[in-house]
């Protein structure tokens, strides 16, 4: 007899009926208190079951029991046996399988039980309040099998996946970039360095490209899906380059764009797209950094006039590191708007820097910031007004404009709301500068990987060939982590440029949000990564010749501009405890701790010991466990974020008091929950590709990042008693093994980053 069929033999038809559901109830080691009261409650309805099927039901259903590994197995077995014959419609219907092994069952003697529509619907009943997925049942019944993950992968199939629906497009601007017209030289003259991005920014817009994401009526094919996949396509080249064009397309033209009316956009929005008006984006004060409500540069109505006075108050109150600034021609400046004696806000206003013969007008005074540690191709400065006089037509007047009587008038009665609707709509800038960086990144990655790929060093025996860099496994542990997260940077930034481009006009609160989290994580490991690829390449990776140097350094500033990451970070996290809705007011505030806090306790610290040890492979690689740590870090974080924050303010503290308490807990929650919506869409990512080959290696890779991420926090799960250290040591074992698999195609995994050589340009690269 068959050890399945001696399995069988165990088992009555009752039990039967409902072993698939339970098993994939303690699927993921634990069943919940919850769980098992909503099975025990209806285990007492169902007249299919004798006595002892559910008292044997009861002791598998029992929180504090779990199965043992090998009854685990055991049940696997068998439903996996019983069941592998059904058609594939069966095998997608958890009931329906627990209904077929009844049926299989020797003691079953009175077959209308368990064909009964009746039946059925009381188990499909408990199925939906236990909350369980069909589809999530299949896979985990049918589809995690051990099988070994095909590594060969087409280079070119994983470049178009990278590259999403702009394959094309970016082929093309990987020939442009080729051309001679291109090619990047080391010019250490900043002056020399500033003409030569100027010329080419030039060249950029007389192709059209300058205007990708205008409306078609000013030059442009409004597409700003285009126009980001265009802007990380810059980061592979010249970073000065991406960032000149960025302040003169995206955050000059697109302050006039979305700030702006029609008036505006007839007058100036195609002269700017072709860089016949040069301008800047004046938002930043020297005294005040990311503090944008609290700018101190002022714009006051004169209604005798009707014209605007622009004013700087003091020295520290001038515009400061303002890319653009020397060759600008116009600045849209950020400015306290005053009429008739009432402050209404920060708002934009064009206010002319240069006449046509490029001298500066009377009151405006700019300096030029001089040489920075990197992007010395951009033409920073700092820009003081005294009272510089402009017509009232030149305020940006989408969200708040003065009448013909002279009073304020807006679209948005609410100034809290104007303002952040204001800021909103510029989160385009958030959204490409870490696809850039990015590919910044991508670039440092590839040159450590070819390097370590030629590169030898040291050997096992005298007179043997000396062993490769890529094979040493600390290299590796260098350099495999940073490969994958590339990968899983790069999916989760294209979902969220479609994300932005899909909701330009509504729901930009809600982006705004991920993309201040994901710009901050992104940069971040941009600095990061360049440091390991540096380190990574020796004394060759300190030489100006190979590139990474340059790169850490135009990079280095990512991090701050666009936002400080650290104070990015704390509106995310501000985000998610308001869920987007509530401004920070101590009752508003109180109302959504309790909201969480009921919300949170129910389910946080479910879990039991089994969970914690078990660390075989196949638990620890499935992309359920993965996520489940994941979600129960965020969770974990928002919940005693919110009961800390709560009993701070019960202390009589003001709701911004207790901020400032929990800031650094509100860091790793805002890190936990970006961490999250980047597994999310990479685990996704693998789902949908259909090219397996493909498909296998991004499970590699998605395998590699989830764990290498869980084991950067183990000091968390391991306080949390979320995991043991006996599972904290299998992770780190497992993730070793992964790297040295990875490594095998590390080689054609940056091949499909798709980087032309004549831009890595690198000498131990190519």
């Amino acid at each position: 007899m068959s050890p399945s069929a001696l399995l069988h033999k165990q088992y009555s038809a009752g039990t039967m009926s409902l072993l698939p559901l339970i098993y994939i109830g303690w699927s993921d080691g634990i069943l919940s208190p919850r769980e098992s009261e909503v099975i025990l409650q209806k285990l007492e309805e169902f007249s299919f079951l004798t006595g002892d099927d559910k008292t044997q039901l009861k002791k598998w259903c029992d929180p504090g029991t779990p199965p043992d590994e090998e009854t685990f197995e055991h049940w696997k077995t068998l439903i996996f046996d019983l069941c592998k014959n059904a058609n594939s419609k069966q095998k997608e219907d958890l009931i329906e399988l627990g209904l077929m092994m009844a049926r299989s069952c020797d003691d079953c003697e009175d077959v209308s039980y368990w064909t009964s529509d009746q039946t059925k619907a009381a188990l499909d009943e408990l199925q939906e309040k236990l909350g369980i997925s069909n589809i999530e049942a299949h896979r985990k019944l049918f589809d995690e099998s051990e099988e070994e993950l095909d590594s060969e992968f087409d280079v070119q199939n994983m470049c178009r996946l990278l590259d999403d629906e702009f394959h094309e497009f970016k082929n093309k601007i990987r020939t442009l970039m080729s051309y001679p017209e291109f090619r990047m030289e080391v010019i250490r003259d900043k002056d020399a360095y500033r003409t030569q991005i100027m010329n080419w920014c030039k060249e950029l817009a007389k192709q059209g490209l300058g205007a990708l994401s205008y409306p078609t009526s000013y030059g442009g094919e409004n597409d700003m899906g285009k126009y980001s996949a265009f802007f990380e396509m810059l980061g592979y080249h010249d970073l000065s380059l991406a960032i000149k064009f960025g302040v003169q397309f995206g955050l000059f033209g697109g302050s006039v764009l979305w700030l702006g009316t029609k008036t505006h956009h007839d007058k100036h929005l195609q002269a700017i797209g072709e860089l016949k008006l040069a301008g800047c984006f004046a938002m930043t004060e020297t005294g005040h950094g990311s503090n944008v409500r609290g700018l101190k540069t002022t714009a006051t109505y004169d209604a005798n006039t009707k014209e605007f006075i622009i004013h700087t108050p003091t020295e520290e109150d001038g515009k400061e590191y303002i890319g653009n600034a020397l060759h600008s021609k116009m600045a849209s400046v950020f400015a306290q708007l005053i009429v008739d004696g009432e402050n209404h806000g920060v708002h934009a206003l064009l206010v002319p820097l240069r006449d046509q013969t490029h001298k500066l007008l009377p009151g405006v005074k700019v300096e030029d910031c001089g040489y920075k540690l990197g992007l010395n191709g951009v033409d920073n400065g700092r820009i003081w007004f005294d009272k510089v006089r402009i017509p009232k037509e030149n305020l940006l007047n989408r969200f708040g404009d003065v009448d013909e009587t002279g009073s304020y008038v807006s679209p948005i009665k609410n100034p809290s709301k104007r303002f952040f609707t204001m800021l909103g709509t510029l989160v385009g800038g958030r959204v490409c500068v870490p696809r850039a960086g990015l590919s910044a990144a991508k670039t440092g990655i590839c040159i450590a990987v070819k390097h370590a790929t030629k590169r030898r060093q040291f050997a096992s025996k005298e007179g043997q060939k000396e062993t490769l860099l890529l094979d040493y496994p600390t290299h590796q542990r260098r350099l495999m982590p940073l490969l994958a997260k590339a990968y899983a940077l790069d999916f989760a930034l294209s979902d969220l440029s479609k994300d932005y481009t899909k909701n330009l006009n509504n729901d930009l609160r809600r982006i705004e949000g991920t993309a201040a989290g994901m710009k901050s994580y992104a940069t971040w490991f941009t600095t990061q990564a360049l440091q390991e690829c540096r380190e990574a390449c020796g004394g060759k990776g300190y030489l100006n010749e190979n590139r990474i140097a340059d790169l850490k350094a135009d990079t280095d500033i990512f991090t701050t501009f666009e936002g400080d990451n650290t104070v990015l970070m704390q509106l995310v996290a501000k985000g998610i405890l308001s869920n987007f809705s509530k401004e920070f007011h101590d009752d508003g505030f109180i109302a959504v701790l309790k909201m969480l806090s009921s919300q949170l306790s129910t389910n946080v610290f479910e879990r039991n010991p089994i969970s914690k040890r078990k660390s075989d492979r196949k638990h620890l690689l499935s992309a359920h466990f993965q996520m489940s740590a994941f979600r129960y870090r965020e969770q974990k974080l928002l919940y005693t974020a919110s009961q800390r924050m709560r009993g701070h303010i019960k202390a009589t503290k003001s709701s911004t008091t207790a901020f400032l308490k929990c800031q650094t807990h509100m860091l790793a929650l805002a890190e936990a929950h970006i961490e999250r919506i980047v597994l999310e869409k990479f685990i996704s990512q693998v789902k949908n590709t259909q090219d397996i080959t493909c498909k296998n290696m991004l499970k590699k890779l998605c395998r590699l990042y989830a764990l290498h991420t869980i084991e950067g926090h183990k000091g968390f799960f391991l306080e949390a008693e979320y995991m043991n250290p006996s599972k904290t040591k299998a992770i780190r074992s497992l993730i070793d093994e992964l790297c040295a698999d990875v490594r095998q195609q590390a080689l054609p995994l940056v091949e499909a980053f798709g980087i032309p050589d004549e831009v890595l340009m690198a000498p131990i690269a190519i």
